[in-house]
């Protein structure tokens, strides 16, 4: 996706909005790694929405909250702005390797 939108070289995160108003955070470095998987089908058909169709995101070196279900639109930023979860103390860059669980 990034690929086909080419954000601008000043951007470094990205914001998921979902059709059910959770957005998360995700820096564009994590965002672009490639495990980090945009799903909109399954086996030939649209993802389910009991599976967060039309578009979810998997991270899997992150922890699941940053992992948006629902996708109806990705924001390219230029600075970080905090998710639903990261408003509420949650971490900003969610790595379980490093309990990184809550802010600071």
């Amino acid at each position: 996706l990034a690929a086909l939108v080419q954000p601008k070289p000043e951007a470094t995160h990205l914001l998921c909005y979902g059709y059910d108003t959770y957005t998360t955070n995700i820096a564009l470095e994590e965002a672009l790694k490639p495990d980090v998987l945009l799903v909109h089908t399954f086996d030939g058909q649209p993802l389910p929405q009991e599976h967060g169709g039309p578009c979810r995101m998997i991270t899997p070196q992150l922890y699941a909250w940053k992992g948006a279900k629902w996708i109806k639109r990705i924001q390219f930023l230029t600075e970080n702005k905090l998710g639903f979860w990261e408003e509420r103390g949650y971490s900003n860059t969610a790595y379980p390797w490093r309990n990184d669980r809550y802010s600071d």
